[in-house]
């Protein structure tokens, strides 16, 4: 059984898709789900559930979603629920079954093996497994779900994952010639988020190896004004030196 995250919160069994309809139950298995194996208390998964507004009966009600939830997961094939009740609160075992895995941490595994080929000089194997991992992403993670602090915490990890390995993945691609190809892939990363300075640094860079030296150079003033309006920063001192670079034609930023 797969645990999905990496997007809207669903459940794949083979070629079976589930997902759970009742909000506070989805919340539940979120919570879980990103605390895999961990135990996590009553007492946060109440606060996560209902915030501040928790009714007098949380505990009670918890215990009933919980029941749910167990019978959400049940398998034909299952003898034991992956939840299980420990030291004051519940813990989901993936463990479980040797099959049970969750996306992100196949999404992690990836960008391990990633960086692993990369540090050995495996730059067409390291550009695949960055792919490959980033091709689990299928939206917002866990989007409507994100009112408590354990989902939003792990949310904005997360993320924060997801974009390094964008980062590491066109660094990879450019390192193998691929210039041409991450132009779009760039300008859509730039639109989609602003502020994120090394999408610049790597647009740039594609634009100059692809010929088109005075678009690499706009990008520049593009990346100085925006950073400059909304957060009042000049460009960083690499973005600053690659500039240069540009401007006077440098060897090193050539394609290899």
């Amino acid at each position: 059984m797969r645990y999905e995250i990496l997007g809207p919160l669903r459940v794949v069994d083979g070629p079976s898709i589930t997902s759970l309809s009742a909000r506070k139950v989805e919340v539940l298995l979120a919570a879980l789900l990103v605390r895999a194996d961990e135990v996590v208390s009553s007492e946060d998964l109440v606060k996560e559930i209902w915030g501040t507004r928790a009714p007098r009966q949380a505990i009670a009600t918890l215990h009933v979603y919980v029941s749910q939830l167990r019978k959400f997961l049940r398998r034909p094939d299952r003898t034991e629920s992956p939840i299980v009740t420990a030291r004051g609160g519940y813990v989901l075992r993936l463990g479980a079954d040797e099959a049970d895995e969750l996306d992100f941490h196949v999404f992690q595994d990836l960008v391990r093996q990633g960086s692993a080929a990369r540090r050995a000089g495996r730059t067409q194997e390291a550009c695949e497994a960055y792919e490959e991992g980033l091709d689990l992403w299928r939206g917002p993670v866990l989007e409507d779900l994100r009112d408590g602090a354990i989902v939003n915490g792990f949310v904005c990890w997360a993320e924060q994952s997801r974009l390094e390995c964008v980062e590491s993945f066109v660094d990879a691609g450019l390192e193998l010639g691929r210039h041409r190809e991450f132009v779009s892939f760039l300008y859509a990363r730039i639109e989609e988020l602003p502020l994120y300075e090394a999408f610049y640094r790597q647009l740039m860079l594609a634009l100059y190896r692809s010929g088109c030296r005075a678009d690499a150079l706009s990008v520049y003033q593009s990346a100085r004004t925006v950073l400059g309006e909304e957060l009042g920063l000049e460009p960083s001192a690499a973005l600053k030196r690659l500039h240069h670079a540009v401007l006077v034609d440098a060897p090193e930023i050539e394609a290899a």
